[in-house]
């Protein structure tokens, strides 16, 4: 039986978008937008080793088990990129990222795949996949979508307490500046019926700006954003206990409220422990629907701090580093940010004993959830906005010669208004891995194994039928060249830049994991 972990909010607002476009079709109708690869063996075997798993007799070298008793995977869903945005800020300072900072979730869903939409709230269910042409194995992608963003200005009006850390630290280049542009710029976006609050904190905190209706109040926003100056150290815990307060003071019926962290995480000066003020921002979130939202910024960044704040906040993380980056999450997706399509969203996986002899959820690790708690309403999911995907890969390897069923996914979650219990559930077959993963025209499915393939191998996985990191970037290169993405020429520059400091440091793609 699985543990749970603590659970990450799954809402919202990053993911970087690519849109690209495949077709296949499993067994059952299930629609299929691309498909991907697998491979197996990562750094923890949490979801093929159970009590009752044995080593089976693979080659020697290969550590594989036999597959879990429950043939269940859950887990609560999650669209956080803020791995991804520091992988990349560290890769191109001439650094590797280290490996505990790297979740392929989160590089998976930096990029949206074209996922059909649901009509109304909730989400839409596609499965695909593809073998990779390692001894039998494939990547199923399990595919979830809410509906898009309305923009037609009728979504809820937002309370916004933003907690912004003014610390020594952040008077590097790109950190307090960078957090008071994004600021202007979403102040310049808000809608009247909107409200923000202003929290700063350095060793203490101080409130800049009670929750205030932002109609008739936009200069006196941007006059205090521009008046921030750092001083000292870093109380992280002084900064969210206030920003709690305000928010809660502030709290406004029917509207989406949320804290908004924007620091480098690099607490040094109070309780620095995150599970000291863990507990009241579960009660926040509990008693008021308040959630955390944690934008980091500097080249040093506290991840795992930031990480567990916002899991606890039933939030979600994203890293910016450039004015653009900033542009995309307080202007494009702002919408996403404030239009809520579900809460306390779980996913469970099904897979068919007959036709799957073992399987393995690629990331997710920190999001697990007990089978059992899939349908306890009680159990923290994830929050999702609108016009989100969310992007789950399994490593799975077929039984020869079997086919029919392969593995039914079903997501549940709360409606925002009334907290009604929903489920939606897709299903494949064997007969949607016929093709290779990399066949032509399913640039999608690629692109999610080329983003996975490529965080498993930063924390130091080794998954079967992983293309080595030259391949993978001539790989995502192909991809950005037929769709002329932006976004997947710097997947491109970053996976050759890992390349690159593997070659410097003289280590080759078959050597011990290279993180340190």
């Amino acid at each position: 039986m699985k543990r749970r972990h603590t659970a990450r909010l799954a809402a919202g607002i990053l993911a970087a978008g690519l849109i690209l476009t495949g077709c296949a079709a499993g067994e059952n109708g299930t629609r299929s937008s691309d498909r991907s690869e697998g491979g197996y063996r990562a750094p923890d075997a949490r979801q093929d080793a159970g009590p009752d798993a044995r080593k089976d007799d693979a080659p020697e070298g290969e550590q594989r088990t036999r597959p879990p008793a429950d043939w269940l995977s859950t887990f609560a869903l999650d669209v956080d990129t803020a791995s991804y945005g520091y992988a990349r800020r560290t890769l191109s300072e001439g650094r590797l990222p280290d490996p505990t900072s790297v979740r392929p979730e989160e590089f998976v869903n930096s990029f949206r795949p074209d996922y059909p939409r649901p009509e109304r709230d909730g989400f839409s269910v596609t499965i695909d996949g593809a073998r990779t042409g390692d001894e039998g194995w494939s990547l199923v992608r399990v595919g979830l979508a809410t509906a898009a963003a309305d923009r037609k200005g009728e979504r809820p009006p937002a309370a916004l307490t933003f907690v912004v850390d003014i610390s020594g630290s952040m008077a590097e280049t790109g950190r307090l500046d960078l957090v008071k542009k994004s600021l202007g710029i979403l102040t310049d976006e808000l809608r009247d019926d909107d409200s923000v609050a202003l929290v700063t904190f350095s060793d203490e905190a101080e409130t800049r700006l009670p929750m205030t209706k932002v109609k008739g109040q936009r200069e006196r926003i941007h006059g205090i954003v521009d008046e921030l100056r750092t001083t000292s150290s870093t109380n992280v815990e002084a900064g969210v206990r206030t920003g709690y307060d305000v928010a809660v003071e502030g709290h406004r019926e029917g509207a989406t409220n949320r804290v908004v962290l924007l620091s480098d995480a690099l607490a040094n000066t109070g309780d620095t422990d995150a599970r000291s003020i863990l507990d009241r921002i579960d009660k926040e979130r509990r008693e008021y629907g308040i959630t955390l939202f944690g934008v980091g910024v500097g080249s040093d960044y506290g991840d795992a701090f930031m990480e567990q704040l916002a899991d606890k906040g039933d939030g979600h993380t994203t890293y910016v580093s450039t004015v653009e980056q900033a542009r995309k999450v307080f202007v494009d997706q702002l919408p996403t940010n404030i239009e809520l399509r579900a809460r306390d969203a779980k996913a469970q996986v099904a897979f068919d004993p007959k036709t799957v002899e073992r399987f393995r959820l690629i990331g997710y690790e920190n999001r697990e959830v007990a089978d059992e708690d899939f349908r306890n309403d009680k159990v923290d999911g994830g929050e999702v906005g609108a016009g989100h995907t969310v992007t789950a890969l399994y490593a799975v390897k077929t039984r020869p010669g079997r086919s029919g069923p392969l593995a039914t996914a079903t997501v549940r979650w709360l409606d925002p208004k009334n907290r009604a219990a929903h489920e939606n559930t897709g299903s494949v077959g064997t007969s949607a891995l016929t093709s290779s993963l990399w066949a032509a025209g399913h640039d999608s499915l690629q692109l999610t194994a080329v983003s996975a393939y490529f965080a498993d191998r930063l924390r130091g996985g080794d998954l079967p039928g992983a293309p080595r990191l030259a391949e993978l970037a001539e790989r995502s290169g192909a991809i950005a060249d037929r769709s002329g993405s932006k976004v997947v020429r710097e997947l491109t520059e970053a996976i050759r830049q890992a390349d690159r400091l593997l070659a410097r440091r003289g280590e080759t793609e078959s050597g011990d994991p290279y993180m340190g």
